[in-house]
């Protein structure tokens, strides 16, 4: 049914003008609409791990500083300076006077205070504060007068002022919590399931050049909708407004069709891995964890993927083989001396038999005769990753793995994933918002909520992870940025020895966006297309690229 619906969304074709001016006359063009690929996780803007909470919490999270996504420069948010102290634990904050949250609740020092502590209590579990977390000990927050404040670390956090841009304040007084912001917009409703209904925050406290107040937008609907041949449907037809995220499929088919609606911002940040699950409370059999545990069966799977093929055949050519965690797009963090991923079924076998597995007429047998065969889980509607998984099996097919694919609903999947963990292998991407190496501190440590193979480990697991501790800890703690690439380099080189991690591909930043959006930009960095939403403004403009 689905792929008859898919063929269907490609049989026709649309008049741009017509279609765009239809709606934006039905909408006074001043509403926003785009879609959510997922039900949001949380709308507390510190728990935030998924993509669609993620979304939320960029268009409504008031942050003391944002990193311009186009410049890649950081810009005053609601402090209007900073400091950082030459040992690189402690910042100092200037901020703007007279500022209020949108239920009319005043803004001021303490409310930073408050939002800084809460983000640094471990009890909270907040992925978002991992980033901060350099060294044992509690953070020291001292507010001055109402509109300064002093946050000092236990240990130095390089890259400091960087991290903040994902750290949206709360209220420390307002009733309504985390639902009272001091982004652009806020949510005025919620039906779980179908939308999030986002309107313009009447106390947002940024003007344009001429002092109009804005954002220009009085509202942004987000659907929820999973299956992206229905988004792409609703985007051709003129119903949504743009697509954040584009599959190569996709791109090339509407770049035929309307050519000034698709962008290509070349190779992305973001990633696409697999990874084999290695909780040791998983409802597994034990000697399906043996073997994800070992290194050289993890090496050998990853050998045994031809990922040319993925970004030729899946992605058309819209995405690079995938070294490791950091993408070569990420200049001077990526580390340029690893090894090109190899592909080589023979040399896979060769690694297996190193770890005791033998081919028995095609079939792959661990040292009791058990045969080598598992489950991957993905989100269903993704048709890039299941094309993905039907290729990765026909490549372990020939060193005799026989590898399953399961499609989930996205809440049933991380119900697997974070827990109960009842799952083999899974394959999925993630998404960085940030250049820094700080920001994967919520992967990497061992302790983490995102060390999705084993997350949440009360001591390391493995020696390789102690390490990956201990430098996540040095670089975060490091003066210079020469130490801090020494020591992040070092990261990726285990990551790429120990493959905890299979990484696949990174996928090129496509998007589209209708004509009838005014002032977009996109860019390399997520949010691609409405990383500048208080600018963003709705009138149809058939010179904007709009075509039959």
């Amino acid at each position: 049914m689905r792929r008859a619906f898919a063929v269907l969304a490609f049989s026709f074709v649309i008049h741009w003008p017509t279609v765009l001016r239809a709606e934006t006359a039905g909408q006074s063009g001043s509403q926003l609409h785009f879609c959510l690929r997922g039900e949001p996780k949380t709308f507390n803007p510190l728990l935030v791990e998924d993509d669609a909470s993620e979304t939320i919490r960029y268009l409504t999270g008031g942050v003391l500083i944002r990193l311009n996504r186009q410049t890649q420069a950081l810009e005053p948010g609601l402090a209007l300076s900073w400091k950082v102290s030459q040992d690189g634990r402690r910042i100092a904050f200037r901020l703007r006077s007279g500022l209020r949250f949108s239920d009319g609740t005043p803004f001021s020092a303490e409310d930073v205070a408050y939002t800084m502590k809460a983000l640094m209590d471990p009890q909270l579990h907040s992925p978002t504060g991992d980033s901060f977390r350099s060294g044992e000990g509690q953070v020291d927050v001292q507010v001055p007068s109402a509109e300064s404040v002093v946050v000092t670390f236990p240990a130095p956090v390089a890259g400091l002022e960087r991290l903040f841009d994902q750290v949206a304040i709360l209220s420390a007084h307002s009733p309504k919590k985390e639902m009272a912001v001091l982004g652009p917009f806020y949510v005025a409703d919620y039906s779980p399931g179908s939308s999030v209904l986002l309107r313009r925050n009447p106390n947002y406290w940024k003007k344009d050049k001429e002092g109009k107040p804005l954002p220009y937008l009085d509202s942004v609907r987000l659907d929820i909708q999973r299956n992206r041949d229905i988004e792409l449907l609703r985007f051709r037809r003129g119903e949504i407004h743009l697509i954040n995220t584009l599959d190569s499929e996709y791109f090339e088919r509407l770049q035929k069709e309307t050519p000034g609606a698709v962008h290509d911002a070349g190779t992305g940040l973001d990633s696409e891995f697999m990874w084999f699950n290695q909780v040791p409370a998983a409802p597994l059999p034990e000697f399906k964890k043996n073997w994800f545990r070992t290194t050289e069966f993890r090496q050998a799977v990853s050998m045994a993927i031809n990922r040319a093929d993925l970004c030729r055949i899946v992605f058309g050519g819209h995405a690079q083989p995938a070294f490791g965690p950091v993408s070569p797009a990420n200049q001077f963090w990526f580390n340029s001396s690893l090894p090109v991923p190899k592909y080589d079924s023979a040399g896979a076998l060769r690694l297996l038999a190193r770890a005791g597995f033998r081919l028995d007429d095609g079939i792959l047998r661990d040292s009791s005769g058990n045969r080598v065969e598992f489950t991957v889980i993905t989100n269903a509607g993704n048709k890039s990753r299941e094309q993905m998984v039907t290729m990765i099996q026909q490549d372990l097919s020939q060193i005799g793995i026989k590898m399953n694919l399961v499609t989930l609903d996205f809440p049933s999947l991380i119900e697997r994933i974070t827990r109960t963990y009842d799952y083999e292998a899974c394959l999925l991407g993630l998404v960085n918002t940030d250049l820094d190496p700080n920001g994967q501190m919520n992967v990497w440590l061992s302790s983490a909520e995102n060390h999705q193979w084993n997350p949440k480990q009360a001591n390391p697991a493995t020696s390789w992870e102690a390490e990956l501790d201990r430098l996540m800890r040095a670089q975060a703690s490091a003066v210079t940025d020469k130490k801090r690439k020494s020591d992040f380099d070092k990261v990726q080189q285990i990551v790429a020895e120990q493959q905890p991690f299979i990484y696949l591909v990174n996928k090129n930043a496509m998007s589209a966006v209708s004509p009838a959006v005014v002032g977009s930009s996109p860019s390399v960095l997520d949010p691609h297309t409405f990383w500048n939403a208080e600018l963003l403004r709705l009138g149809a403009d058939p010179a904007l690229g709009a075509q039959k």
